[in-house]
């Protein structure tokens, strides 16, 4: 059984594969999108990069993007 901390991950991961193009997308796009809450996908991101999935860009115009294409 998946928890909704997996589906929510799994739902970031397929946002970031559809809407990067090699760029980082604002975490708040990806709450819109997903019709979640921002804080929670904070969370759920923050592991994600300690889990080597995502890479983070902070300031001005960052967000996440895919360590690998998508393809892979």
């Amino acid at each position: 059984m998946i928890t909704t901390k997996g589906r929510y991950a799994l739902r970031v991961m397929l946002d970031l594969a559809e809407h990067a193009d090699g760029n980082v997308v604002a975490l708040k796009d990806i709450a819109e999108r997903q019709e979640c809450s921002k804080k929670y996908l904070e969370i759920i991101v923050k592991d994600m990069v300690a889990g080597a999935l995502l890479v983070g860009a902070s300031g001005k115009g960052g967000g996440y993007k895919l360590v690998r294409k998508p393809e892979e």
